[in-house]
């Protein structure tokens, strides 16, 4: 049976993508407000983690496009380091296309919980540091790529967690470059996991278009917003919200 959401649900899709893109761009972990949202409105977890992903499609199309007039050209290498991480998430979404019901709650509950709780912590020095990328270095770079895509595969939440670190800390890359390199490699990570829900489960496509909307939107407008004086608040509203769904999946399972 076809899965469908009341047309009144779809502006409220497009706000949950604002406030995701936005968050995305100032703090991360956007998806901890759409995903919970998309489940919470009934839809069985393969259906929202999926249509999930046609967000995050659109999102990254856009960063690439702007990276792109600011001078960013080692797509080449972004892709190559992709590779790495699209064999994870091909394993990733073909275990998420399988988990579903109350066990799929309770384990984005505790990813949300984790992600906070790493956005909470007073954040390290992010300096760059001269690394030495020897060859195992550079495989360890590769296996820590081949993790989180078979995160982003699996649910998606968070993962700029993963590979953030994994570029800038194991690979040696810049605060800058690793911002351009994530979006190209969590790009074709997005497209095959989509590309499995489709063909294992349902994609609600309107629904994740109103998605991609506002995360285009929010993006947007964190983009050219400073709000150093209002993190603080951005941050108490952002665990307020993820709270209050992570009690109601909860409840509900």
């Amino acid at each position: 049976m076809t899965e469908s959401l009341p047309p009144e649900f779809l502006p409220l899709l497009i706000l949950a993508g604002c406030a995701s893109g936005f968050l995305n761009v100032m703090a991360g972990g956007g998806s901890m407000l759409s995903l919970p949202i998309l489940l919470l409105a009934g839809l069985p977890a393969p259906v929202a983690n999926g249509t999930l992903r046609v967000a995050i499609i659109v999102q990254n199309l856009v960063a690439i496009g702007t990276f792109r007039k600011h001078g960013f050209a080692d797509l080449k290498k972004a892709l190559w380091l992709s590779l790495f991480a699209c064999i994870g998430a091909g394993g990733g979404a073909l275990i998420g296309v399988r988990i579903a019901g109350p066990w799929f709650d309770r384990i984005v509950v505790i990813t949300m919980i984790a992600v906070t709780l790493a956005m909470l912590r007073r954040r390290p020095d992010m300096t760059q540091k001269e690394v030495e990328i020897t060859p195992a270095r550079r495989r360890l770079g590769y296996a820590a790529l081949l993790l989180s895509g078979a995160w982003a595969g699996f649910i998606q939440v968070g993962v700029g967690f993963l590979f953030m670190p994994t570029l800038h800390r194991i690979l040696g890359m810049d605060l800058v470059r690793v911002n351009m390199y994530k979006v190209v490699i969590v790009l074709p990570c997005a497209i095959l996991a989509l590309a499995i829900f489709a063909w294992q489960s349902e994609i609600l496509w309107l629904a994740g278009l109103a998605l991609a909307v506002g995360n285009g939107a929010g993006g947007w407008l964190g983009a050219r917003l400073t709000l150093s004086r209002g993190e603080g608040v951005i941050r108490a509203v952002f665990v307020a919200a993820v709270a209050a769904m992570a009690a109601s999946l909860l409840l509900r399972s």
